[in-house]
């Protein structure tokens, strides 16, 4: 059974439109709602549409990213610098690394953050087109201690295997369990490559080699999958 809901867009300015408004409307009666956020360019401009709304309607959120590298939080490929440059005095963007990037203390940051947040009032992912999502990647050697329903854990360490070039670090990953525990979920993907990783991971009978299938087979919260060309 897939848990899935699919909304198509016919570009990224309208998809980012329409997950803003969506997300808007999530933490609406909350005056300090509570997100779970995706790194990467294409969100961006739904956070600061967010932040501005914050900024006009006085709620004060808390953010932290669904996954980080294990980088400073001056490193250009830091989530939790580019959430807080995308939202600036508009919301609390908590970190789940290190300051300093170190892999073992980014862990303990990690789970301390997340042991003070309740249920999200929404959580973006996305996902990349070898069906990762958050940091879940299909070549981590403990991807089914981050996918399991049952963990205990909030979050992981973990490595891509095989490294991505272009992002070579070992990464904090909120797991399966944490990000369904969210009173929205919303996954936001573009390209036809990407939707044909879906739509193959969608039907496919075990969580390899797409983890994001284990995401569409749960039935604890239903996915909103936002996409466009």
């Amino acid at each position: 059974m897939i848990n899935m809901e699919l909304h198509r867009y016919p570009d990224v300015a309208a998809l980012c439109g329409a997950l803003a408004a969506r997300l808007t409307a999530a933490c609406a009666t909350n005056p300090s709602p509570c997100m779970a956020l995706a790194g990467g360019k294409t969100p961006l401009p739904i956070y600061r549409a967010l932040g501005q709304h914050w900024s006009r309607s006085g709620q004060r959120a808390r953010i932290v990213p669904t996954d980080d590298r294990c980088v400073a939080h001056d490193h250009a490929a830091s989530n939790i610098a580019a959430l807080r440059a995308a939202f600036a005095d508009t919301a609390d963007c908590l970190a789940i690394t290190a300051t300093d990037g170190a892999a073992d203390g980014s862990l303990h940051v990690a789970r301390s953050t997340l042991s003070n947040i309740g249920t999200f009032d929404a959580v973006l992912l996305g996902m990349g087109e070898d069906g990762h999502f958050a940091s879940l990647f299909p070549g981590a050697s403990n991807l089914q201690e981050g996918l399991a329903l049952d963990a205990r854990a909030a979050a992981i360490l973990t490595t891509p295997e095989p490294l991505p070039p272009e992002a070579p670090f070992r990464r904090i990953s909120l797991t399966l369990p944490r990000l369904l525990n969210a009173r929205e979920l919303h996954l936001c993907i573009t390209g036809a490559r990407k939707l044909d990783v879906l739509q193959q991971a969608a039907a496919q009978s075990s969580d390899l080699p797409w983890p994001v299938a284990a995401l569409l087979r749960q039935t604890l919260v239903a996915v909103h999958v936002h996409w466009s060309p």
